[in-house]
């Protein structure tokens, strides 16, 4: 059997997918198509074939996106799939459309709503593009019930093709828990992700200024990624101020979780935060939004805090809730999220439900 997945970014497939294509390996080939912005080795060594794809990940040119369709195509009568998985909103919608046109068994994962169901108009177009992509795929996975409920209620697919997954999943053995670290030089609460409007960053570090002010040395901001632009001077001035220790971009993030007492995550949407998953199965304590994506990871009170979406004065209020536990209760939430990623986000469950799903509509 031969299986070709289809994608738009190879470091968030090798990250997160990686361990459900060594499984589909052991059933078949496996072909990738996707821009390869790193890990090509990685997959080669796994023993896929890899198929180098340029997208333009942002917005529509129709120049750009029908030389990606014809790219498609090729790939598609080149390589004669049993099964096609895609993952994305151009492959789930070109390579969808190009499959249902060929009558090649696909699936299709919606890992979230993004930007383009933020507005009105955005939206319609959206769901117009998607029904046509995945009207006649055998199953569509989602990562929460709100994102599955939005298709279904726009009538884009009928809801005995919807499975939802809890994302991912996260692997246990590679974000291990590990020992709470000490708090001797003050309370770590760290960001880690993009730096950018969507993740709730303006707010947080607004949050951040604000108990920074009050508590002092009390409390340390860890923050880890790359900023989009318009956050380079902010980010600098956040520094310069002491609000936070700023770490940039770092390819394992595993030390940073380690090394915090809490992650905080104030996302305006998300399919579901790997972040979070990998935070809590870590051991960590968790504040995010009390948002689809987000609050699945969190047990309030037990596990961490949810906050309103867009709300500097929630932020500052779980952050103060932390803050004034007891070393041993702040240890005990992280224990406590551990606890539930092991019961319900272990990454082989979600990956034997994909692929017996998969299999089961071929």
């Amino acid at each position: 059997m031969k299986f070709l997945i289809v994608t738009n970014h190879s470091y968030m497939l090798w990250q997160f997918r990686r361990e459900l294509i060594g499984e589909l390996i052991k059933l078949g080939e496996v072909v990738i198509s996707v821009p390869f912005l790193g890990h090509e080795d990685d997959f080669k060594a796994m023993g896929c074939k890899c198929i180098n794809t340029e997208i333009n990940r942002r917005g529509i040119n129709l120049f750009e996106d029908l030389k990606l369709f014809t790219f498609y195509n090729k790939v598609l009568k080149e390589e004669k799939p049993d099964v096609v998985i895609t993952y994305s909103i151009k492959p789930n919608v070109y390579a969808g459309f190009l499959c249902r046109m060929k009558k090649i068994p696909y699936s299709v994962n919606v890992q979230g709503l993004g930007t383009a169901f933020q507005s009105k108009f955005m939206s319609i177009v959206a769901s117009v593009m998607y029904k046509a992509g995945i009207k006649k795929s055998n199953i569509v996975f989602f990562e929460n019930d709100a994102n599955a409920k939005e298709f279904t209620d726009r009538g884009i697919i009928p809801k005995e093709k919807v499975m939802v997954l809890n994302g991912a999943g996260v692997n246990l053995d590679s974000y291990k828990n590990q020992p709470y670290p000490s708090e001797d030089g003050g309370v770590h609460i760290l960001y880690l992700g993009r730096i950018m409007k969507e993740k709730g960053c303006s707010e947080t570090f607004e949050a951040m200024r604000i108990v920074k002010e009050k508590y002092k040395e009390k409390v340390v901001f860890d923050v880890v990624g790359f900023f989009e632009d318009e956050y380079k001077e902010e980010v600098e001035k956040m520094v310069q101020d002491g609000v936070i220790v700023f770490h940039g971009f770092q390819p394992n993030p595993r030390p940073y979780y380690a090394a915090a007492h809490c992650v905080v995550l104030a996302s305006y949407h998300e399919g579901m935060s790997n972040v979070l998953l990998e935070a809590a199965s870590t051991g960590r304590a968790l504040i995010t939004s009390d948002i689809p994506g987000c609050r699945e990871a969190v047990d309030e009170n037990v596990t961490g805090y949810l906050c309103k979406k867009q709300d500097v004065d929630t932020i500052v209020e779980d952050m103060e809730k932390f803050l004034n536990l007891t070393k041993e209760e702040r240890e005990q939430m992280g224990i406590r999220g551990r606890q539930k990623m092991e019961r319900e986000f272990e990454k082989y469950s979600v990956v034997e439900k994909t692929i017996n799903a998969v299999l089961d509509n071929k």
